[in-house]
C-alpha cells in the first residue's frame, strides 16, 4: 500500500475528530496504538488542526491584547511540537530506509519525506475548511461556487502532492534517491541564540 494512502485517512479522521469537539483546547484522544506510524500521523494532524483554529481566533479585531499575546505563545510552543514531530516522522523514514543502498548518481530531494507530509496534513486541513466553506447555507451563491472552484484546485493539488510523496518514497526504498535530514534550528526560540531574549537577562 502507498504512503499517501495510509496517511491520508488519518488525517481525515483527525480532522473529524478535531471538529467533533471543535475547541482548541480539546485532549487529543489519538485511536492509534502508541509508537505507530499512523499515531504520530493523528498526532501531527491535531496540532495543525488546532494551530489552524488559533490562528482564526488571534484575527479577530476585537480580540483583548493580552489574549492575543497568550494565543500568539501557545503557536509558538505548537510551532516547536510541530517541528519536533515532523523530525520525529524523518526518524521513520531514516529508519525503515537504513540498509537501503543508494545505488551511483543517486539524488537527494529538495525536502525530506517528513516535510512533505507535512504540507499534505495542512492540505487536508485547507481541503475539509474549503468544503465547509462551499457548503455554507448562510452564504450567498456567488461565495459558494467561489470556494467550490477553489476545492476543486486543492483536491488536484492534493492528488499530485500524494503522488510526489508517494514516488519519493519508492525512489529512496529503490536508491535511486536518498535521505538526508537537518534539525530545523528555531533560533527565535532559543534564549541563547534570539537577541531579545538574552539581551534581556
Amino acid at each position: 500500500m502507498k504512503f499517501t494512502a495510509i496517511a491520508l485517512p488519518v488525517f481525515e479522521r483527525s480532522i473529524n475528530d478535531y471538529h467533533l469537539r471543535d475547541s482548541v483546547e480539546a485532549n487529543i484522544e489519538n485511536p492509534y496504538p502508541v509508537q505507530t506510524i499512523e499515531y504520530y500521523l493523528y498526532l501531527k494532524n491535531w496540532i495543525d488542526a488546532v494551530q489552524w483554529h488559533l490562528e482564526d481566533i488571534i484575527r479577530d479585531p476585537l480580540i483583548d491584547p493580552v489574549k492575543a499575546l497568550e494565543i500568539k505563545r501557545t503557536i509558538d510552543r505548537s510551532n516547536q511540537e510541530r517541528t519536533d514531530l515532523v523530525e520525529l516522522i524523518d526518524s521513520y523514514f531514516l529508519d525503515k530506509y537504513k540498509e537501503v543502498k543508494p545505488l551511483p548518481g543517486a539524488a537527494i530531494n529538495t525536502e525530506s519525506p517528513a516535510w512533505a507530509i507535512d504540507r499534505l496534513s495542512i492540505l487536508a486541513l485547507k481541503i475539509a475548511h474549503m468544503q465547509q466553506e462551499a457548503e455554507r447555507t448562510d452564504a450567498d451563491k456567488e461565495h459558494r461556487e467561489a470556494a467550490s472552484k477553489k476545492l476543486n484546485v486543492l483536491t488536484e493539488q492534493r492528488a499530485d502532492l500524494s503522488t510526489a510523496i508517494d514516488q519519493l518514497l519508492e525512489d529512496i526504498e529503490a536508491g535511486r534517491k536518498y535521505m538526508k535530514v537537518y534539525k530545523q534550528m528555531k533560533m527565535y526560540n532559543d534564549p541563547a541564540m534570539n537577541p531579545v531574549l538574552y539581551k534581556n537577562k
